[in-house]
């Protein structure tokens, strides 16, 4: 019996030994597990926001290679711009270096120009310098020379015949005009505002013309001018260099003005020959 109960004792021993062992490493796996479990539980947290981060990165990847790609293309516009702008530019300078000789050309023919013109001026003064001033005029205006005479040089009072006086005078004229062919001149009749009505004459305007005729007649006539050079106006009272109010502004009212003009034709002419040279 005694004997029994030691073997149960044991037994019962051995029993409750090996259930607190049990335990014991029950104890220690739950503890492991619970670690492992918070590990893996961290690990999976990263492994997430590492997956979060990656596609993260990949959007942003993928913005940047399409920033790239439009830079890129930005480039290609901005070079292709610039080589437009670059072109457009080299045509605009060359226009403006265009436009730059044909102001030069231009300058250099009005510059011709007026050199003929003082040179005419010159001439002319030269041939009638014995003249008095007050009774012949030679001057440029607006860049066109004139020669203006007055009538009592020319003309007697309410008369269109020429003077001996007036034919001296236009000979001195003829001799210079005719040496500078590459012009043509205007003959104007002027008069004061006196009213004039006879069997020669029905107004002013009529006398002035007749008296421009008169001088242009002598001239092809008695000096050799070409006709084709020459045109007779008349222009009446209407273009007074003074008042008609006093006998002075009268006198100087009546007058005959030559106009020299230059060929428009042959104007351009110099200015054309410069723009091919």
């Amino acid at each position: 019996m005694k004997h029994t109960k030691v073997i149960i004792g044991l037994i019962l021993f051995s029993i409750i030994s090996t259930s607190c062992v049990s335990k014991k490493k029950l104890a220690e796996a739950e503890s492991k597990y619970s670690e492992t479990k918070a590990l893996l539980d961290t690990a999976t947290m990263k492994l997430n926001m590492c997956n979060d981060e990656n596609q993260n990165l990949k959007g942003q990847i993928a913005v940047l290679k399409e920033t790239n790609k439009s830079l890129f293309n930005q480039q290609g516009n901005l070079t292709t711009l610039t080589q437009k702008g670059a072109e457009n530019l080299e045509k605009t300078l060359e226009s403006l270096k265009e436009k730059d000789m044909q102001i030069k050309y231009m300058r250099d023919a009005i510059n011709r120009k007026d050199s003929v013109t003082l040179a005419l001026v010159q001439s002319l003064k030269g041939a009638v310098g014995d003249m008095d001033d007050e009774d012949i005029q030679i001057n440029v205006e607006k860049g066109v020379v004139f020669v203006s005479i007055s009538d009592k040089l020319l003309f007697g009072s309410g008369q269109y015949k020429l003077t001996d006086e007036a034919k001296a005078v236009l000979g001195k004229v003829a001799k210079v005009i005719k040496a500078k062919p590459d012009f043509e001149f205007m003959v104007e009749g002027h008069t004061d505002d006196d009213p004039i009505k006879t069997e020669c004459f029905r107004d002013n305007w009529d006398l002035s013309t007749k008296r421009a005729v008169s001088v242009v007649q002598v001239l092809q006539n008695e000096y050799g001018v070409d006709p084709t050079r020459m045109v007779a106006a008349g222009r009446g009272e209407y273009i007074p260099l003074e008042s008609n109010e006093y006998d002075f502004g009268k006198a100087r009212n009546r007058r005959t003005k030559i106009v020299v003009l230059p060929k428009i034709d042959q104007f351009y002419k110099m200015i054309e020959e410069g723009m091919k040279m």
